[in-house]
């Protein structure tokens, strides 16, 4: 399995143009597109692109005000330019609704000759989710926490395995978003997720240290010291997770 890391626009703050060429990362259009300087990770095989739209829904009337027309055609110069492999669709169903996501869809594909991944939300329903994995060779399950049906579909572990089977059935590889559940990524086999997990050093001032068993161990800070600080606790929790990165890749 591939654990692509993302938020690794965090780490590049702290240590510029240090990132390992050997890293799966994932990163956002939406933090692309508006800076000049493209960093080298961005255009290797071993990156996937998002399309950065979900960052517009932290505030819903800009998302249905947006020139989504433009935002597109600006999400096929980048894909063109960096020459991505992997690139998901433009989800926005709950803005433009999922006969205009389809178009967009399509477009992009025509641009570039390589189709997007689609991604599911539980309003697209199953029947949507199974011709997915019968006409895309790569699908994502990213439903979201905000309505009560994607809240169940991501607590439930069953469910998700569902999801798996069928797109293994069809022979197409599966994508869980933001799917970061260790304990459950050893028994659910999806091809890739994504993680930004990684990033809680930098939150909440916790560390770990990755272990050989695939497991992290908390280090606790003493009462007596002070927090070690944010440059360093990013540091070394990117450097763990690239650690449980590898491992994954060998063992899940």
């Amino acid at each position: 399995m591939i654990v692509y890391l993302a938020g690794v626009e965090t780490y590049e703050s702290y240590y510029p143009n240090q990132t390992p060429d050997d890293a799966y990362i994932l990163s956002s259009f939406f933090y692309h597109h508006s800076r000049k300087n493209i960093p080298d990770w961005s255009r290797s095989d071993r990156h996937i692109l998002d399309s950065g739209a979900f960052s517009t829904f932290k505030n819903p009337n800009d998302a249905t005000k947006m020139d989504w027309t433009k935002y597109v055609n600006l999400y096929i110069e980048f894909i063109k330019e960096t020459k991505q492999k992997l690139f998901f669709e433009i989800d926005i169903d709950a803005v433009v609704g999922l006969p205009k996501v389809e178009y967009y869809r399509n477009k992009i594909e025509d641009a570039i000759g390589i189709p997007p991944i689609p991604v599911w939300h539980s309003s697209r329903g199953w029947d949507y989710f199974c011709q997915m994995t019968e006409n895309y060779p790569y699908v994502a399950l990213g439903t979201t926490k905000a309505n009560e049906q994607g809240k169940a579909i991501r607590k439930n572990p069953s469910i998700l395995d569902k999801f798996i089977k069928q797109a293994h059935k069809n022979n197409s590889k599966i994508h869980g978003l933001g799917f970061t559940n260790l304990e459950w990524l050893e028994k659910l086999k999806f091809d890739s997720v994504d993680s930004t997990t990684w990033l809680n050093g930098a939150k909440f001032g916790s560390m770990v240290r990755f272990q050989p068993t695939g497991q992290f161990e908390q280090i606790i800070k003493p009462l007596d010291k002070k927090m070690i600080n944010p440059r360093l606790r990013v540091g070394t929790s990117f450097n763990e997770w690239l650690k449980y990165q590898k491992w994954a890749l060998k063992n899940l």
